[in-house]
């Protein structure tokens, strides 16, 4: 069991908006704590060190630091997994994690505090169960930093409306509409060869849940009929194989294996259904194509291309490309060619790194970036190898690479009377976890 002498939440700024003392043992580490982490030597800060015999333990989420500490020889995965829960609490009662969230609803983070901690030791840390004793009534912040939602199509909805506040009690339970989120969310992991060849490739997608149903009542879920699990059992062609899946402790699985449906009784707030990874041959969303021609002993030119192998109703949002560049550069000069609308290419020499922005990237396109690079010294024979690689990160709403796709979620009619109304939302998002070219 973890013993806890102290919780608190910085910013990035190194404020501290949330602080609780559980032990009368520790003072000043807020300070110490942010100081130590922002110098830390040789890079990255490590998520538990000790400093003067006090541990810290800390959490990184949505640009705010979550930290733990104590004297004591605590677990530290233990301790990051609770800091997890509790991010994850906060999440759902405040609907948003950010810091004008926590700031609006400081007082019902400290109820929460109270009820999850008590003198230093970790309590219960459910969503569902802390509803019968925290009494404070949250504030909605959105995402853009507003309270309002954006009001929209009887068959749309923003994509921030899953980050509303679980109501906890009169008149906002009264008010809050019968919905169900479903997030399908795959993050893909690419590598290719110079020569634009997928050299490895998996995915880790989940299924997400995010319920606002008055009663709990129960859902089916219900999956590709054609989906397999195992690739010792892909028999069929086209068939969706997952390599490997696990399930929350709600579902039941009686009708799984025949039917691919999934029956619950979704707990409060978000939480996550089906985890899965595939490692099968799938067609990457992006295309990279880099082409490298020493021009002179101080002059190189790099050609990067980028094509979008997705369908043209599809599009990649926020497209990130950072290309290294070798040590000895001097300058660099960019062109995007003629169509450089909604694009911004700059080099940044503190870094030696171009990073090319693409706001909107349409399906079926094709983009290209010339980066002609000065050298201070003639190129050594080393000098090619220390271009790249390119990294690439990107999200594609509404599409998924593996087909996973959801047939139906609704409540069954004898887990519900006739005047029970509800409405179901579901999202498909492609992210990158790591898609990287070789140059």
């Amino acid at each position: 069991m973890s013993e806890i002498s102290q919780f608190y939440v910085l910013t990035t700024r190194g404020d501290t908006i949330i602080k609780q003392d559980y032990r009368p043992e520790i003072e000043g580490t807020p300070e110490i704590f942010f100081r130590r982490m922002k110098f830390w030597e040789g890079g990255d800060c490590p998520p538990v060190f000790n400093v003067d015999g006090i541990n810290y333990l800390f959490l990184r989420q949505r640009g705010l630091y979550f930290v733990c500490t104590t004297r004591h020889n605590v677990s530290p995965s233990f301790t990051l997994e609770f800091l997890a829960r509790i991010c994850r609490i906060f999440k759902d009662y405040c609907g948003v994690l950010t810091e004008e969230a926590i700031r609006k609803n400081f007082i019902l983070i400290y109820e929460l505090l109270d009820e999850c901690i008590d003198f230093g030791f970790a309590q219960g840390t459910s969503t569902e169960n802390l509803k019968a004793h925290v009494h404070n009534e949250p504030v909605a912040v959105d995402a853009a930093g507003g309270v309002k939602m954006p009001i929209m199509k009887a068959n749309f909805k923003s994509s921030t409306a899953v980050r509303k506040p679980i109501a906890v009690s009169g008149d906002q339970a009264q008010k809050q509409e019968n919905e169900i989120f479903c997030d399908i969310l795959e993050q893909l992991n690419v590598t290719f060869s110079s020569t634009g060849q997928v050299l490895n490739s998996s995915i880790q997608g989940r299924i997400q849940m995010k319920s606002y149903l008055a009663g709990n009542p129960e859902l089916r879920l219900a999956l590709n009929e054609d989906l397999v699990i195992g690739r010792e059992n892909a028999g069929a062609y086209g068939a969706v194989v997952l390599d490997d899946c696990n399930f929350h402790e709600c579902a039941q699985l009686d009708e799984f294996e025949r039917d691919r449906v999934i029956s619950f009784l979704p707990p409060d707030g978000e939480f996550t259904l089906i985890n899965y990874r595939i490692t099968g041959d799938y067609r990457a969303p992006f295309r990279i194509f880099p082409f490298v021609e020493e021009l002179s002993p101080t002059q190189i030119e790099l050609v990067i291309k980028v094509r979008a192998d997705m369908p043209e109703t599809n599009y990649g949002a926020n497209v990130l490309l950072r290309i290294p560049m070798p040590q000895n550069t001097a300058t660099v000069s960019l062109d995007q060619g003629m169509n450089a609308v909604g694009q911004l290419a700059e080099y940044r020499d503190n870094e030696k790194q171009v990073r090319w922005v693409i706001k909107k990237f349409d399906g079926g396109s094709e983009l290209q970036l010339r980066c002609k690079i000065n050298l201070v010294s003639p190129a050594g024979a080393s000098v090619r190898r220390e271009i790249g690689p390119v990294a690439l990160t990107f999200e594609v709403p509404m599409y998924n690479v593996s087909n996973v796709q959801v047939r139906y979620l609704r409540i069954p009619e004898h887990a519900r009377h006739a005047a029970y109304k509800y409405k179901r939302w579901v999202r498909y998002v492609t992210q990158t976890s790591s898609y990287v070219c070789r140059v």
